[in-house]
């Protein structure tokens, strides 16, 4: 059997390079030997820029791979945030998580609060600096995790729950927005048991904690789940009117005036 590198002819350094992986440099061939040729760059000068070059266009390539895994979509960034909107909020207890000290320290984040007041955007947030940082991050709503691992094989649900018992940081959004069947508390139980004083998690939820028997009926693990949920924890509220809703009505504003 030939390989594809004996396919490759001798001449064809760039082919040569990529087919070793050293892909960048292979792109940006000709600018390179330039560089080396006219600066005059001794063979360690020539080895350390080639280094640089593959270290770079690798960590951008795991921070791309790392951002798809995660999965946090579109957000607006936390300098957009009004911070004099909510009546109530604490924001120590975020600045402090988006420092990502609680990672190290494999601690949980719990946004509580109404609809429209920013939870979702301040962990999307996080989790976006976490994977900066070169953390993992996965980011779901709770509906596609319980549906997710609401399947037929054991086997297959073993795997999809060390899937998320793995990321640093496993954000959960949503919880307890929808009312599920009485297996669902269990299966979210098992996810938070397997990161339990291991890696961190972010809640966002818009109930609070002695109302999560409501949506969650009938479910005896509730307890023993947001008993290892909230241990080492930071929990904030925040209250207030919905801000999207507030934006709604200054946009219907502005259109109104602009019509006139």
């Amino acid at each position: 059997m030939v390989s594809s590198a004996t396919m490759i002819p001798s001449n064809d350094l760039a082919a040569r390079l990529a087919n070793i992986s050293l892909k960048s440099l292979a792109q940006n061939l000709d600018e390179f030997i330039a560089n080396a040729t006219k600066n005059h760059w001794p063979v360690k000068t020539v080895l350390d820029e080639l280094c640089n070059i593959e270290i770079n266009e690798r960590s951008k390539l795991s921070l791309e791979r790392r951002l798809r895994f995660a999965g946090i979509g579109r957000f607006k960034p936390i300098a957009d945030f009004d911070w004099n909107w909510p009546r109530k909020i604490d924001r120590d207890i975020i600045s402090q998580a988006l420092s990502l000290d609680f990672i190290r320290e494999g601690r949980n984040l719990i946004l509580l609060g109404g609809n429209g007041l920013g939870k979702t955007m301040i962990a999307k947030n996080i989790a976006h600096a976490a994977v900066l940082a070169g953390h993992s991050v996965l980011f779901r709503s709770a509906a596609d995790i319980i549906h997710n691992l609401q399947c037929d094989s054991p086997m297959l649900r073993r795997r999809r729950l060390q899937a998320y018992a793995t990321p640093d940081i496993l954000a959960v959004d949503e919880v307890a927005y929808l009312s599920y069947d009485d297996n669902a508390a269990d299966l979210l139980y098992e996810v938070v048991n397997q990161r339990y004083e291991r890696r961190s998690i972010i809640i966002t939820t818009n109930r609070k904690f002695n109302e999560w028997n409501q949506v969650f009926p009938n479910a005896t693990s509730i307890n023993a789940l947001l008993d290892r949920l909230t241990h080492h924890a930071d929990i904030t509220a925040i209250e207030g009117d919905s801000y999207r809703v507030h934006e709604s009505k200054l946009e219907s504003a502005h259109r109104r005036k602009v019509k006139k």
